[in-house]
């Protein structure tokens, strides 16, 4: 098996340390662009309203949480889904990705909201949303993923 080694471009702050699955719109968050990262990397992103951003799970140790199927929250009137049904934290590689938008930019900083990752979390992509990136097609989901996000954010 191949391996690869992501780089910190950006970390977020946040007042949300541990991991919680609600009311994450409340939030008000910061993406801090590294030290190895020249502020031109930021030019243009300001006119753009959303944000995909790409993170590590870096609380998370290899392994060690993946579970291949599970019940959503631990919720026993939900059907066991495999890891790649869900959007948890607990996955092979530790890669998360969420959509955010961008309020203001500020130097080095992209205040966002909406965000789902907790203070010192390591960001390793952010892409602008265009509006034809996203799906083409009508969206189809089971009705426990509609309960499940009903409070998230």
């Amino acid at each position: 098996m191949a391996e690869f080694t992501l780089l910190p471009i950006a970390w977020v702050v946040s007042t949300r340390t541990v991991t919680e699955d609600d009311a994450w719109d409340q939030e008000r968050s910061s993406l801090v662009l590294d030290d190895a990262v020249p502020t031109e990397a930021l030019i243009g992103i300001a006119s753009f309203s959303h944000l995909e951003i790409i993170a590590v799970a870096h609380r998370v140790v290899d392994g060690a949480n993946v579970r291949w199927s599970r019940r959503p929250r631990g919720r026993t009137d939900w059907p066991e889904q495999g890891v790649f049904a869900q959007r948890n934290k607990d996955r092979p590689n530790r890669l998360l990705s969420t959509t955010v938008q961008l309020l203001a930019v500020d130097g080095r900083e992209l205040h966002v909201r909406g965000l789902d990752l907790i203070d010192g979390t390591p960001v390793v992509d952010i892409k602008p949303v265009f509006r034809w990136t996203g799906p083409r097609t009508p969206v189809v989901a089971p009705e426990w993923s509609d309960e499940l996000g009903r409070d998230y954010f």
